[in-house]
């Protein structure tokens, strides 16, 4: 386990620009503002939701595993115009964010950090539940717009996904 030491303020910047990431990524989920979600990486990011037991075990599959913005901007039109499925809405709880390396955020050497996520579901009419809980993995960089993803890697814990992933988490 790492000590506890103090942060200089280079540090305390990153973690609190990440944190602020996190939130209005969270946002834009959360108020179903789905075309934003692309524009949260870089064009060729990558995004994949993959259970815990194949990212322990390295293996390959995933519920989820897009290659750029574009994949992703097709993925949103999907799930906004073409499937039919029972309405519901999420809210996402996004804890701090743990740095794992704070690189130059260049597409070389990417800024990497881990986040915990639980993803709420409610039903109109009915109680919240618990969709999905994980961790976020991720690699940022910095652009001329701020920070973006160059890639997000969500290992979710729960063995079941509730009917199924159709919105982003």
């Amino acid at each position: 386990m790492t000590p506890i030491v103090d942060m200089d303020l280079q540090s305390l910047l990153l973690h609190h620009a990440i944190d602020r990431f996190n939130a209005a990524y969270a946002a834009s989920l959360d108020e179903r503002r789905f075309n934003e979600w692309p524009e949260c990486f870089v064009e060729d990011a990558r995004y994949k939701v993959q259970a815990r037991e194949n990212f322990d075990r390295k293996l390959p599959l995933a519920l989820i595993a897009l290659e750029s913005q574009g994949m992703m901007r097709d993925r949103i039109y999907g799930t906004s115009q073409t499937i039919y499925h029972g309405p519901y809405y999420t809210r996402h709880v996004v804890s701090p964010a743990r740095v794992t390396h704070a690189g130059a955020g260049t597409a070389d050497d990417p800024i990497r950090a881990e986040a915990n996520y639980a993803v709420f579901r409610t039903k109109p009419g009915s109680v919240s539940e618990v969709y999905q809980v994980g961790r976020y993995i991720d690699a940022f960089v910095h652009t001329d717009a701020g920070l973006k993803l160059q890639s997000r890697l969500c290992v979710y814990d729960s063995e079941m996904v509730l009917n199924s992933l159709i919105y982003p988490v």
